[in-house]
């Protein structure tokens, strides 16, 4: 029997078990797993001993070359390769409103994607886009199906902020996107709420970081969850609720899941590991949007992933200073905050050691279900055939966090000080070695675009 590479004596982890098994690769794609111990004639061996072989972590919510974050590409893509993540997906924005914007306001969304692959040509990683509509444009609806059909699968809406769009259009790109078999991708807060509370919080001078939650309740996420989800029923199309933060939107996506064929949901792990005490401690370094909530609600991630209402863990990873983060007022502050570099081992010492999570879950979480969601068909799996991406991953590895060794443009993280168990070794994209030992072993430009199709989630 024979091989270009040989992963030997590890343990492997499927959506469906562990194993044990040796890992054929041939060409950038796994030909096969033998029992250990079988007679290869390889070119190449990893001993995988004492380690789990994941498949690459998929990532479908990662900021990089926008407006909203200073890590392009190459940044993201090395931040992204040590914490084993293989592929991710960004946003392709349609416009954005700013003077010192280079993301022109009335751009189609032809333009943004294209704007975001001429970008990507130093990717370490493998990389598709979400097209992000940012206005009432009703010529962007007759670009859905040209881009689906080539391959732009997934669109990216918001309900609030300057940007979000009217009820009525969104229930318009809704009917488009079920004729075509899109993919919706919905932030919801309700902007009236949201705008309100801001401007109260404004006039009473509570710009302290712990009153910025306030400013954004979970009531106005469920609101326009809700909202986004019946429009969704109406219509027919896929939605896909991304980065949930709170009990009550997790019960509106779980009451209308009948089959899971067209209603689905993500949580981030900030969602499953901080909660609001944050703002505390650490400021505004954890201002996101929705914001960080009680520690009921990150118990309710957790009922919610274990009960299959959420299907995938994310990081929503956008990257700024933490001087641009710490201002006087919250208000003042960007939004996001970089995780893509730790996530999996952050997940795993919470979900997997502090909660007993089985590992073919943590596999499905992050990496078989955002593959199949979003139509990356060779991703987020060990079978024959497809992309060998795999990660080696040491399960009893300690680290601490500690951002003078972020990739990300970043220079701080929301995990700073935090020790945990579980620590990746090594990250593989098809085939190749790209980083090992908390070092970038592979060249920029490896990454590649991935070729999605419109997904079946009958499946």
């Amino acid at each position: 029997m024979n091989a270009q590479l040989v992963v030997t004596d590890g343990t492997l982890v499927t959506p469906d078990r562990k194993v044990a098994g040796d890992l054929l690769v041939d060409d950038g794609r796994i030909t096969g797993i033998v029992s250990p111990g079988t007679v290869v004639d390889a070119d190449t061996t990893v001993d995988a001993s004492g380690k789990l072989v994941l498949p690459g972590v998929v990532d479908p919510h990662v900021h990089v070359n926008g407006p909203n974050t200073i890590d392009g590409y190459e940044a993201g893509s090395r931040a992204a390769a040590l914490g084993g993540v293989t592929s991710f997906i960004t946003f392709a924005w349609q416009g954005w409103d700013s003077p010192d914007s280079q993301f022109s306001s009335d751009g189609t969304l032809h333009e943004a994607v294209e704007r975001q692959y001429d970008a990507a040509s130093s990717s370490l990683v493998d990389f598709s886009v979400h097209a992000t509509l940012t206005r009432d444009d009703p010529a962007a609806l007759e670009e859905i199906s040209d881009l689906v059909d080539g391959g732009i699968v997934s669109f990216k809406i918001f309900t609030t902020y300057d940007f979000g769009l009217r009820n009525g259009f969104i229930e318009r790109v809704f009917e488009e996107l079920a004729e075509t078999g899109g993919v919706a991708v919905l932030h919801t807060e309700d902007d009236d709420v949201c705008s309100m509370r801001e401007s109260v919080l404004r006039a009473e001078g509570r710009g302290e970081p712990a009153s910025y939650p306030d400013s954004r309740p979970d009531h106005a996420e469920a609101m326009a969850a809700d909202d986004a989800v019946r429009m969704a029923q109406k219509a027919g199309n896929k939605y896909y609720g991304i980065h949930t933060s709170c009990r009550a939107v997790a019960d509106i996506i779980e009451a209308a899941q009948t089959d899971k064929s067209q209603i689905r949901g993500e949580t981030c792990v900030h969602y499953t590991t901080l909660d609001r005490s944050a703002y505390e401690t650490q400021g505004l370094l954890p201002m996101i949007a929705p914001p960080l909530r009680t520690g009921d609600d990150v118990d309710a991630m957790f009922e919610h992933l274990t009960r299959g209402t959420l299907d995938v863990v994310s990081t929503d990873h956008v990257a700024f200073t933490e001087a641009s983060k710490q201002t006087d007022n919250w208000w003042e502050s960007e939004y996001g905050a970089n995780s893509v570099q730790h996530s999996l081992p952050v997940f795993h010492d919470e979900a997997v050691n502090k909660r007993g999570m089985s590992y073919p879950k943590l596999v499905r979480l992050m990496c078989t279900n955002p593959a199949r969601i979003f139509g990356l068909t060779d991703k987020g799996t060990l079978e024959p055939g497809t992309d060998a991406d795999f990660v080696l991953f040491d399960p009893d590895g300690t680290q601490t966090i500690d951002a003078t060794e972020n990739e990300s443009e970043a220079d701080y993280s929301i995990y700073e000080g935090r020790e945990v168990t579980g620590s990746v070794t090594a990250t593989y994209l098809r085939g190749e070695c790209i980083a090992a030992d908390g070092e970038i072993l592979g060249e920029p430009g490896y990454g590649e675009s991935v070729e999605r199709e419109a997904p079946n989630w009958n499946e």
